[in-house]
């Protein structure tokens, strides 16, 4: 008591906290506190015999909203005092035999372990500066160090959480939670709810077991322990920062539980994937750097939930409400999010797309000046957004729908008009088709929808931050139950709609011939929409198709029967038109090589043949290649060709566009994507053939390869990065760009002019911060060639000390007395 006394200002409090211990003489001065800025808790409103019954209150969950804010209120005001000490003792009375907490062992090592979150920044920092991380459903450890040894019979202790951002916290809303500590751990098995039991007392030395209930919110917590004389007298020791709690899919109980250990440590555990882009015909896998457990991204993505997404802090326990916020919170649309989407070639005031390489930068950047950072398009939404999800707990991964349909008219046909000459014609809101479109998979079980034909509806959910269409008045996309887009369930919340368009839309061609002639069904593609979705494999770096866990086979009678179903729910007046005149005598398919390297000259080839036994027909028309974005968005014509042929009965004609690199290479945009079309007229009948494709040429790869003794951990090991120029012409400033274990921020590598046909060449060391998997990534830009990109995943083997000692947990890991 004697720190109280000499700190304090109003000599009232003097003497109220050392002439008398009884309630009047205490109440009799509280009002002098107002004057003191070291105030006393026995000075209080609250005297010692209240203190006591408000604690037992607490943890019967009995005080009312006013009671629970006048405590929260006493307790942050003597957080906040400018001479606080770092640990925080409130003191009830002048009780020399209550047990007091002095110092509390958060079991980084311990804890870190049992619940996989010891690679986590915030668990890996000095020791003094440690926060802890744990996971809800699952008991975690603290040690009190206390003044004497507990007593059974004698001592209480409760504990006290609350959410820390939370002004008005309350038992309802499970944002204030008061339990009282049991005497043993074996009471907590089987407990969903918040509880915590003593594991063993080693002389001063209490050693707990605490359970955050497996609905919890999911967010920085308080937590305050009070202890207690049954006999009167009560102490507060308040944890002086707060401790992060997360989603726990290795709890059978939690919302989010997923069943398979190695699923767990590809979609929770691993920070590095792939991303697929490219085209159907030419799949390009994408290294990614996910970086979930890097400096500052757990507390982004609490941020982003919180302050961004605006959700309320009882609901961040719901992964539904979460993973829908995520949607909206990623994209800058609305709410002043993470990333500024554009798809536009130019970026003169941010950073190209393709030059990202990471999710971890991108975060970074965003919690150190909170504001959007700029420029997005779908795979750098979806990579964010997946390690946002893992960096919260929830299993995530990234996928890729080739040919993905966007619906704007909520037809589930993506509608395509063309002239007489075969030029796209632009409408209002178009409907369009991407060459590929990347989402966002979560993994959870969904209570919200009501059980159908085949179960439930949890599992994976599709979640889009991309900003396309809205939903509620947000961009935002999701979750949508996978396996309700499977079954056509299109009504059901959220968005089923737009991701079934997505992946099962069918492409309707038509001729415009002016506004005031009717529309000629050319053709209807059943087949055009949701190719190859992909995503990377467990445990491996190559490609997982997951097409049939979106769709049943294409025309197949399941596919064709849930497509009618769906279109039976949908009112716009394409969705239902369906007319055309067969026409077989004539068929035509184009041909093209799938391994164009950029440099290369390549030809389109349009084959026609005549099944007619008869009848000679001739067919006039035109072949053409223009650079696309791959959001389907036409940029320039390269070339063009048009025809006239007379196809003999029973015979064949190839009709062929030669493009050179010359033609083609300052018309390229960043993802050289090209989209070739043809448009033809059989003569003497009234049918039309119109038919699109899309194709790449393909970048090469950076090779990665280590200098030396295979990598050890915690040792430096050289790595050595190169490209080879595969341009007709010199590459100028040229960068690599690497992102490796062990490093918080990207090595920049700044190349001299790399010749025709040269090797360019670059070598860094790392020391890699523990034994086991580990992936480098690298990009390479230039003047003249860009969106090149290569990794190398390899295992570190474990120094020997490692193997051969056993690892010491005894020493305290964090003192929670020294504020970080």
């Amino acid at each position: 008591m004697g720190n109280q006394i000499s700190s304090c200002k109003n000599q009232k409090i003097s003497r109220c906290c050392t002439e008398s211990s009884d309630d009047e003489t205490s109440a009799s001065d509280s009002d002098a506190c107002c004057e003191c800025s070291n105030s006393c808790f026995n000075c209080r409103k609250l005297n010692r015999k209240s203190n006591v019954e408000v604690t037992t209150r607490i943890e019967k969950g009995e005080l009312n909203g006013e009671e629970t804010a006048e405590v929260r209120e006493v307790s942050q005001s003597l957080r906040t005092s400018p001479s606080r000490a770092p640990s925080v003792e409130i003191i009830d009375a002048p009780a020399p035999d209550v047990l007091t907490i002095k110092l509390v062992d958060l079991c980084i090592s311990q804890n870190g372990t049992d619940h996989h979150t010891d690679r986590y920044d915030l668990m890996r920092r000095h020791e003094r500066l440690c926060k802890l991380v744990v996971r809800r459903g699952q008991a975690f450890h603290l040690k009190l160090q206390c003044n004497r040894p507990y007593i059974h019979g004698k001592d209480a202790i409760s504990l006290i959480f609350t959410v820390a951002d939370e002004e008005k916290p309350s038992h309802g809303a499970g944002t204030l939670v008061g339990i009282a500590l049991k005497d043993s751990c074996s009471e907590l098995d089987g407990d969903v709810e918040w509880c915590a039991g003593i594991e063993k007392i080693t002389g001063d030395i209490i050693e707990i077991h605490i359970k955050a209930g497996i609905t919890a919110p999911v967010t920085k917590w308080k937590l305050d322990i009070d202890t207690k004389l049954f006999e009167g007298g009560s102490k507060t020791y308040s944890l002086p920062q707060p401790f992060y709690l997360l989603f726990n899919p290795w709890c059978k109980w939690d919302q989010v539980y997923m069943p398979k250990t190695h699923n767990l440590s590809e979609y929770v555990l691993s920070e590095g994937t792939l991303v697929f882009r490219g085209t159907y015909n030419r799949i390009r896998p994408v290294p990614w750097h996910l970086g979930q457990f890097q400096r500052d991204i757990l507390d982004c993505a609490m941020l982003v939930i919180s302050q961004i997404a605006n959700v309320s802090s009882g609901n961040r326990g719901d992964p539904v409400k979460v993973a829908r916020a995520l949607s909206a919170a990623v994209n800058y649309n609305d709410d002043n999010g993470i990333v500024v989407g554009s798809w536009e070639d130019k970026y003169p005031d941010g950073i190209s797309p393709t030059k990202w390489t990471s999710s971890v930068e991108i975060m970074q950047k965003y919690w150190k000046k909170r504001k959007p950072v700029k420029y997005g398009q779908c795979w750098i939404f979806a990579g964010v957004l997946a390690t946002a999800a893992r960096a919260l707990g929830l299993p995530s991964r990234i996928v890729t729908n080739y040919n993905s349909a966007h619906d704007r008219h909520a037809s589930l046909t993506v509608d395509v008009f063309v002239d007489e000459d075969g030029n796209r014609i632009s409408l209002d809101r178009d409907d369009s088709v991407w060459n590929y479109h990347v989402w966002t998979e979560v993994w959870m079980d969904r209570p919200d929808l009501e059980v159908g034909p085949m179960g439930g509806y949890g599992g994976w959910q599709a979640v889009d931050a991309t900003p396309q269409e809205q939903s509620d008045n947000q961009y935002r996309c999701g979750p949508a139950s996978v396996l309700a887009v499977k079954l056509g369930e299109i009504q059901k919340p959220y968005d089923h709609n737009f991701l079934y368009a997505e992946v099962n839309a069918d492409k309707v061609y038509w001729l415009y011939s002016g506004p005031t002639q009717p529309l000629k069904l050319l053709k209807k593609d059943t087949y055009a929409i949701g190719h190859f979705i992909s995503t990377k494999a467990v445990g491996e770096y190559r490609r997982e198709d997951i097409t049939n866990s979106y769709k049943y086979s294409e025309k197949s009678t399941e596919e064709r029967d849930v497509f009618l179903k769906a279109l039976r729910k949908t009112s716009h007046q394409f969705s239902r038109y369906y007319l055309n005149e067969e026409f077989n005598e004539v068929s035509f398919d184009f041909e093209l090589r799938d391994d164009i390297k950029i440099g290369e000259s390549f030809s389109v080839i349009l084959r026609i043949k005549n099944r007619s036994l008869e009848t000679t027909h001739e067919v006039s028309g035109g072949l053409t290649v223009e650079t696309v974005t791959y959001t389907g968005k036409m940029n320039d014509r390269v070339k063009a060709l048009k025809f006239l042929e007379e196809i003999e009965p029973k015979s064949t004609k190839l009709v062929k566009l030669d493009v050179s690199f010359d033609e083609y290479y300052h018309k390229l945009l960043p993802q050289s994507a090209f989209e070739i079309s043809c448009f033809v007229k059989v003569r003497g009948t009234d049918y039309d053939y119109y038919a699109t494709d899309d194709f790449r040429v393909r970048k090469p790869d950076i090779k990665i390869s280590f200098e030396g003794d295979p990598p050890v951990s915690q040792t430096p090991v050289t790595v050595v990065v190169r490209l080879l120029n595969p341009l007709p012409l010199p590459l100028h400033k040229g960068v690599f760009h690497i992102e490796a274990p062990g490093f918080e921020k990207p090595l920049i590598l700044k190349m001299p002019e790399i010749p025709v046909k040269a090797m360019a060449e670059g070598k860094f060391d790392i020391i890699p911060p523990w034994s086991g998997r580990h992936t480098i990534f690298a990009k390479f830009d230039s003047k003249e060639l860009d969106d090149v990109d290569g990794f190398l995943n390899f295992e570190a083997a474990p120094q020997p000390e490692d193997v051969l000692l056993p690892e010491n947990n005894h020493d305290i890991i964090a003192r929670t007395d020294v504020i970080a």
